[in-house]
């Protein structure tokens, strides 16, 4: 039982670190374009991509202030916004898709490929640039502090702190953003966009917006998760990041302003939870080493959390706090 509760505490301290934090802003981004505007955005994590990297680089290799690497960060995302959003917004939802995921999976082989070593050092990444960052912090980063049942070093708890306080800006502006005639407008694109075609209003704009928009929240959640961890790897910005963070929107909620925030946290807490304690459980023998042993507990954490989805989708498609007539696209 002791074991179970440590698991727990465990769990929760995944729930509310910048791991969730990245994740979060990421959905938050999603939310943005597919969850009020109908964007299917396949490669979110290539903005995530290039806002930490644009620290990584900016700091450790051009020996730039770590808040011009943030600014290079975000630019770059608009700048990539812009490149998929003028060929591919005019055209069907699905060519966005192919052109989004694509990319995100090309940018990240070009980051790690030898040709790109000497600027990104390729598959070992870049690391120590985080460094006037952490320095920032009101506490003794190199000290360990008890929150919560769990132990925190000050660097991680500076970088949480500081990433909740961007997911509750990001809320706040979401939430204003919807309730004004922008996002009355985006919402109407996502329900029939020749009906707000014909009212006279740019649809090609609007959709620019909103994919520039979530591409910079993107942007931050990959500079959270690059300062959190201290390092930059093309591998840490895979695909399957993207699929979680809609997974965190699906589950909290999508067109809902804290949805994306609750499925994070939650999506975190469960993966955790589910990994400790199945370690837990097949070390006091509760499950047999030889139904599964403790190096296959990766892969069935997500097995178990497929199954879940599986399941909200049948009987809850519009996730804890949406609405069903949230999720109906006009995808032409």
């Amino acid at each position: 039982m002791a074991e179970l509760i440590d698991a727990f505490a465990i769990a929760l301290k995944a729930a509310i670190g910048f791991q969730a934090v990245f994740l979060a802003l990421l959905a938050l981004g999603l939310n943005i374009q597919f969850g009020y505007t109908g964007l299917l955005n396949f490669g979110q994590i290539a903005f995530a991509l290039l806002g930490g990297y644009g620290i990584a680089i900016s700091v450790s290799q051009w020996g730039l202030p770590f808040w011009v690497g943030v600014v290079i960060g975000l630019a770059a995302a608009v700048l990539l916004a812009l490149l998929l959003g003028i060929p591919t917004l005019r055209l069907r939802a699905d060519y966005l898709a192919i052109a989004t995921i694509a990319t995100a999976e090309g940018l990240r082989l070009l980051f790690r490929s030898v040709s790109a070593t000497p600027v990104t050092n390729g598959t070992r990444g870049l690391s120590g640039f985080n460094q006037d960052f952490i320095a920032l912090a009101p506490w003794d980063t190199a000290e360990r502090y008890d929150l919560l049942g769990t132990r925190w070093s000050g660097a991680d708890l500076w970088v949480a702190l500081v990433g909740w306080v961007l997911v509750a800006l990001t809320c706040l502006l979401t939430w204003l953003l919807v309730r004004s005639p922008w996002g009355r407008v985006v919402k109407s694109i996502r329900e029939d966009e020749d009906a707000v075609r014909a009212l006279g209003k740019n649809v090609y704009v609007y959709k620019m917006q909103a994919l520039v928009l979530g591409g910079v929240l993107g942007a931050l959640g990959g500079m959270v998760y690059a300062v959190g961890t201290g390092s930059a790897t093309p591998d840490q910005y895979q695909n399957a990041n993207t699929f979680l963070a809609y997974a965190a929107l699906i589950l909290g909620g999508a067109a809902r302003v804290l949805g994306p925030v609750v499925g994070a946290m939650l999506m975190y807490f469960i993966i955790q939870f589910a990994d400790t304690g199945l370690r837990t459980l097949i070390s006091n023998g509760v499950i047999p080493e030889d139904l599964l042993s403790a190096t296959d507990v990766a892969q069935i954490r997500f097995v178990l959390i497929g199954l879940g989805l599986i399941l909200l989708l049948v009987f809850r498609p519009q996730g804890i706090f949406g609405d069903r007539r949230e999720v109906m696209l006009d995808a032409r």
